[in-house]
């Protein structure tokens, strides 16, 4: 677990760090597609939740936490919102994460929550770690991808 907390930080860093100014945020692809900007805030959304996982997972067994991407990427307007305001609250809510993920208790990291929409998918706190920064830097990628 200690190398996907250095992961989560150091995606984190390497990426407010790079230049970021050639990206242009607000383009679409397609109606269809989402925006760099709609990819940061997908980010902020799914950093929201997983902080939730991990936090509950301390004290919790088996609960339930889902989340609609679309739908919460459409509600909360991330493509009308000022870059900078998106890449302050997304490196804010990682901050947190990875202080709650360097004292997290031993015995929790197997505990788990269900993450499935239609089914029942459940995923221990080791896994969900891994994937979080697995998606990460997918969606970094895609950020920074000139596509």
């Amino acid at each position: 677990m200690d190398k996907a907390i250095i992961g989560i930080e150091q995606a984190v860093n390497n990426f407010l760090r790079a230049d970021l100014s050639p990206i242009n945020w607000d383009f679409k692809i397609d109606v269809n597609k989402w925006s760099k900007k709609e990819i940061l805030g997908h980010l902020v959304d799914s950093a929201l939740i997983n902080l939730q996982r991990f936090i509950r997972c301390t004290y919790e067994e088996n609960f339930k936490l889902t989340y609609q991407q679309v739908e919460y990427v459409n509600i909360q307007q991330y493509q009308n919102m000022p870059v900078e305001d998106l890449l302050t609250l997304w490196r804010l809510i990682n901050r947190q994460i990875v202080k709650v993920l360097k004292c997290y208790p031993n015995n929790r990291m197997g505990a788990v929550c269900d993450t499935g929409k239609n089914a029942i998918e459940l995923h221990t706190v080791e896994f969900l770690v891994s994937d979080y920064l697995d998606h990460i830097l997918h969606h970094l990628n895609q950020i920074t991808n000139n596509n």
